[in-house]
């Protein structure tokens, strides 16, 4: 087995300073780091805050080799472990003291009028309107029709995820074992002219929620795939499902779930 591990971080001086203590502990311990990403290393370790954590993932197209995070950002759900902790977590991954854990994505396909995109999240995929305007879709779940969406824009998440951007928007916490998908509204419209659901919806992930956007929107979309930003022109929908693709987390920590929640929401 290739003793190769991979360090993967941001520029902030704290991020910094902790790969370098990090390089010094994995030598010691018989690995060999490499500042970078190699595809035949047996491991890669993010340094830095939930962000970078997922655009490492997204940079190096969600490789099969497990990832774990030191946190040197803020809440870190992601990033498990501190960066007073890392001869600690090396010698336990050493020593193998941890479990892997499957983290879902979401699949979603793009169809425009000539051409059709494919895209993979770990949090979770939103459709709204180009420049902060209001945007009007219709939504089906198994091509069932659920609604006509009038609002900023409609959000899904994995169970994952559903701690992110969705749980700022007012969805619910999902437990991450589940096989689902969380669909929520971004500042839904309810009127006597608009009749937007106003709360989340929890999906199977073997299910597909379709969102077709109406026509003055086919030109001026704005779709965000884990905060990245994309344009389409002529958009027509946009099929969105739980993956069977997944990326491994290694889990050093002893505490459940919902340990976990509290220490970040409390």
């Amino acid at each position: 087995m290739s003793k190769i591990i991979n360090i993967l971080t941001n520029a902030n001086y704290e991020s910094k300073k902790t790969a370098t203590n990090l390089h010094k502990v994995l030598t010691k311990y018989g690995y060999e780091p490499f500042n970078g990403f190699k595809k035949n290393a047996e491991l890669s370790i993010c340094i830095g805050g939930d962000g970078s954590f997922i655009k490492s993932i997204h940079k190096n197209d969600f490789p099969e080799m497990p990832f774990v995070g030191i946190n040197t950002g803020h809440l870190g759900f992601y990033q498990e472990i501190k960066p007073e902790e890392v001869e600690k977590f090396v010698k336990d991954y050493k020593d193998g003291n941890y479990q892997v854990d499957d983290i879902k994505l979401i699949r979603s396909d793009i169809y425009t009028k000539s051409k059709t995109y494919k895209f993979y999240s770990v949090n979770e995929v939103v459709l709204k309107a180009a420049h902060s305007k209001t945007i009007h879709m219709n939504v089906f779940i198994d091509r069932n029709h659920v609604e006509k969406f009038s609002g900023d824009g409609v959000l899904v998440s994995t169970p994952s995820g559903s701690t992110a951007y969705n749980f700022s928007s007012g969805g619910a916490i999902v437990y991450p074992s589940l096989h689902v998908l969380q669909m929520t509204p971004i500042s839904p419209m309810n009127s006597a002219a608009y009749r937007s659901l106003g709360s989340s919806v929890i999906v199977p992930g073997a299910h597909t929620i379709s969102l077709v956007v109406e026509k003055r929107y086919k030109d001026s979309n704005l779709l965000l795939v884990d905060g990245s930003e994309y344009f389409f022109n002529n958009l027509h929908r946009v099929n969105i499902r739980l993956s069977n693709k997944t990326i491994k987390k290694l889990v050093f920590s002893n505490n459940s779930y919902w340990d976990n929640l509290k220490d970040k929401f409390l």
